[in-house]
């Protein structure tokens, strides 16, 4: 039963490579809830996408997914400019991922009528962000880094390091030297 499942996703694969900017072969797509500029998405090979994706790329925006990149059931993810996860991800279930933030500046208009603000968003090779994690826009994380379940992450993090909490800070960072992981 299981590897009926994985032809028809790879069946799916071929039918939307031809929708995306790219979609290399091997990968495997489960069906998504809904995808809005799949002509600007980039995935590489060997991706593979469980079940409940939401994916929206906005006019503008250019969503590069790296090879060998393993993405949970119902990621979320919006791009309005530049949005980039690198090779080798594990991104667990129910992750939100975006580079766009709405401004509530002007409290007599509602915040969907309000601008956006959009900073590039880059996810560095070899991350691992367990479940439920929501990456905020601008945010940049550094190769091999470990995001926390559930954490809110802002900001620019270097590689190697651990990110948990809400709002997410660094709590470990490998040292090469002694080759393991200290608390910060």
């Amino acid at each position: 039963m299981h590897r009926l499942y994985k032809i028809a996703w790879v069946v799916r694969a071929l039918i939307f490579k031809l929708m995306f900017k790219s979609f290399v072969m091997p990968g495997y797509l489960g069906r998504p809830t809904f995808i809005l500029g799949a002509a600007r998405m980039s995935l590489g090979t060997k991706v593979r996408i469980f079940p409940g994706m939401r994916a929206e790329c906005f006019e503008g925006g250019a969503l590069q997914i790296g090879d060998d990149v393993s993405i949970g059931q119902n990621f979320h993810i919006i791009c309005s400019s530049e949005l980039s996860i690198g090779s080798g991800c594990l991104i667990s279930s129910s992750v939100f991922i975006t580079d766009t933030d709405h401004q509530y500046d002007d409290v007599s208009l509602p915040v969907s009528s309000q601008p956006v603000t959009i900073r590039p968003t880059r996810i560095g090779d070899n991350c691992f962000i367990g479940v439920g994690a929501r990456i905020q826009a601008g945010t940049v994380l550094g190769k091999g880094c470990i995001v926390g379940a559930n954490a809110v992450v802002r900001g620019e993090f270097p590689d190697h390091c651990v990110i948990a909490g809400m709002p997410a800070r660094i709590i470990k960072r490998y040292d090469h030297q002694a080759a393991s992981w200290l608390r910060v």
